[in-house]
């Protein structure tokens, strides 16, 4: 306990008021010159809106990127499906692989395609459908649902990094003209892939949206070329439809059993919606409206759902086409793990029907294409970890900016390589998982969001979806059990280092601004002129007999002269899960002569820390603050604090005060009686 005041001290009490139960519903000296590029945009990406929030005023819905060339940014995972989805589906539907693909179609256009333009509407600053189901549950209920998501959603988006890289290099070592010294380092090529993709990011944002453009054009163009030789071969053929057909009645028997076992089956081609969810998280590239209203850009909402409808209808027509081709006009062998079209169908046909030397253009452009197809999750997980995370206290503030996390993020997807030894098949499951679990909380979150908006077609409509979904989801994970397993790690690794980094961060200020009314700046002007004291106490009646019994508890336990003037400052505890916050504090008078300062946080010892240094630099004087010791078990009220923001409130208090302010001599006296 420090010094006793004088008899003109006046006396601010600080009144902790803990929350109901709730319903369920750096060092010091100037940065070197490598942290400092690293931290570059620190400042920009603090401005980013709360994914549950109104984005601030700073943030410009005109600037970006037409829709168009965001849509290649996405569309460099999305069509680079290309590469291996016609030989995945000839692998599990065998000769019904077309028909499987059109109830794959069928569902992308009737399912997933409305369901992600209501995602875009509903958060439109690429937020996703997280935030939309993160709005259905509080407190820390919220945030380990929240948690999950993004453990799937890691899941979905740094396989899809792995996978894409490992299949770009199987084109690399598969295509005749490498040299065969190749094979054999697979594991070494696709780091190298990925460590370039790393370095593009690295570099700038703006370079990885105008290489998108030009790989999807070119890859694009030229399986357009595939496709129409391999349409004219069917066509100029005759006997390959009629073995098509002939083997199907051969194998399936009537038209309904056939329609029967491909509804079986399309669940795993599921890979064939890969780009839905990486599209919606990319939306802040997408340029708005002018005169967009920042909280809801319009502009950039219809921007988003051009982007998907058109990346939808092209992909359904390639995804038709190139299983109907592959299909008539490659032996079954050569699908089979060891064949020439495993894995690279369409690359198959290039170099059999165009010759070697379109074949190997065609097989670079994939293998571009696969290389960067990492990219669109990439700005996915710029977008979605910084929104979520250092908000959540279960980050270091530093994963704001992009370099260190592009850096982290490329540390795990080297250990990812490296524990796959670079085997598509191997991340296959995880990878379809990942995406189908984020598709099916899309379209759950677009049901409920329906249902409140008491839309009943839509809510009928997307509980359908919904419900396909969930099939799809839990067919594959009958089928692929891996998946599950590889995307729980994601989920335990996050909440592991997510909870660590909580109880690392439990000392920090917390508070981003404070905002005192006029009436509370004019109670502080009051003080200034006095010694500065707050006592902290925790209401019962809140009337004018506690509020004057705990005066004289003050006088009394810290030996002070008399009562002098008393300001009672009352922290109601809000979410305690949150972690960040603004302090509005809000001053008036109670009992006709009690002055109170009132506001809401998530954590009370924090607050008032904040608190306590906001008095010291706006007023000149460094004030004091008195607490009763809490009854108790230490330990247990430590985690309180943790999970709460209660406890034990004065050595907590001390604590942030600490490593907030290093000067002692400034520091805000902290007194225990």
């Amino acid at each position: 306990m420090e010094g006793a005041p004088g008899a003109d001290t006046l006396v601010v009490m600080a009144t902790v008021v803990e929350p109901r139960p709730s319903a369920p519903d750096d060092a010091a000296g100037s940065p070197g010159p490598l942290r400092r590029w690293l931290m570059a945009d620190l400042g920009d990406h603090r401005s980013r809106p709360a994914a549950h929030g109104t984005p601030p005023s700073t943030e410009e819905p005109a600037q970006g990127k037409s829709w168009w060339r965001v849509m290649c940014l996405t569309g460099v995972d999305y069509f680079s499906t290309l590469g291996y989805q016609p030989g995945i589906a000839a692998l599990a539907a065998g000769l019904l692989s077309p028909i499987a693909t059109i109830v794959l179609v069928i569902l992308t256009l009737a399912g997933a395609l409305p369901v992600y333009r209501r995602v875009a509407s509903e958060s439109p600053h690429g937020e996703g459908s997280i935030a939309m189901l993160e709005r259905l549950l509080s407190f820390w209920k919220g945030k380990l649902f929240v948690l999950v998501l993004l453990g799937f959603a890691a899941t979905d988006f740094l396989i899809t990094m792995t996978l894409s890289a490992a299949d770009a290099t199987a084109h690399i070592v598969e295509n005749p003209h490498v040299p065969s010294a190749w094979h054999g380092h697979e594991v070494l090529i696709t780091l190298v892939l990925l460590g370039l993709l790393g370095a593009v990011f690295l570099r700038g944002f703006g370079e990885a949206i105008g290489i998108a453009v030009l790989l999807v054009a070119t890859y694009l163009l030229l399986n357009a070329v595939v496709v129409a030789v391999g349409i004219y071969h069917v066509v100029t053929e005759p006997s390959t439809i009629s073995g098509w057909t002939d083997g199907l009645t051969r194998e399936h028997g009537n038209p309904f059993l056939m329609v029967a076992i491909a509804l079986v089956v399309f669940p795993k081609l599921a890979l064939g919606m890969s780009g839905f969810e990486t599209g919606v998280a990319v939306m802040p590239q997408v340029r708005g409206g002018v005169g967009d209203d920042p909280a809801r850009p319009a502009g950039r909402i219809r921007g988003t759902q051009r982007l998907l409808t058109t990346a939808a209808l092209i992909m359904s027509v390639f995804l038709i086409t190139s299983s109907f081709v592959t299909t008539l006009l490659i032996p079954k062998a050569e699908f089979e793990p060891g064949g020439e079209a495993n894995g690279r169908a369409l690359a198959f046909l290039a170099h059999e029907y165009l010759g070697s030397a379109f074949g190997t253009v065609y097989d670079v452009s994939t293998i571009a294409i696969l290389w960067f197809a990492g990219a669109s999750a990439m700005a996915g997980m710029l977008n979605l970890i910084p929104r979520y995370l250092p908000r959540y206290g279960m980050a270091p503030d530093w994963t704001r900016a992009v370099r260190p996390l592009v850096l982290v993020l490329i540390a795990v997807a080297f250990f990812v390589t490296w524990y796959f030894e670079a085997s598509v098949d191997a991340q296959g499951g995880a990878y379809a998982t990942g995406v189908l679990v984020l598709m099916t909380s899309a379209a759950v979150a677009v049901t409920l969001a329906a249902r409140s908006a008491g839309q009943k077609r839509q809510t009928i409509g997307f509980g359908v979806i919904a419900v396909v979904f969930l099939y799809t989801t839990v067919n594959n994970v009958f089928e692929r059990p891996d998946g599950v397993k590889i995307g729980a790690c994601f989920i335990a690794a996050i909440i592991a280092v997510s909870l660590w980094s909580r109880v690392r961060r439990a000392f920090e200020l917390r508070v981003q601004t404070i905002e005192l009314d006029a009436t509370a700046e004019r109670f502080l002007r009051d003080c200034a002129r006095r010694t500065i004291r707050l006592v902290a106490n925790e209401p019962d009646a809140g009337d004018a007999l506690e509020y004057d019994e705990k005066v004289r508890q003050v006088v009394r336990d810290n030996d002070l002269r008399d009562e002098g003037d008393v300001i009672f400052v009352e922290v109601v505890v809000t979410d305690p899960s949150e972690f960040e916050g603004t302090l509005r504090v809000h001053g008036e008078v109670v009992c006709e002569t009690r002055r109170v300062l009132r506001f809401e946080s998530a954590t009370v010892p924090n607050s008032l820390a904040a608190l306590l240094l906001h008095v010291r630099d706006t007023t000149g004087v460094t004030p004091h603050i008195y607490f009763e010791w809490t009854e108790g078990n230490p330990v247990v009220q430590f985690l309180r604090f943790i999970a709460f923001g209660v406890g034990e409130v004065a050595p907590v208090t001390r604590e942030v005060l600490r490593r907030a302010e290093p000067d002692r001599s400034r520091r805000p006296h902290v007194h225990v009686g």
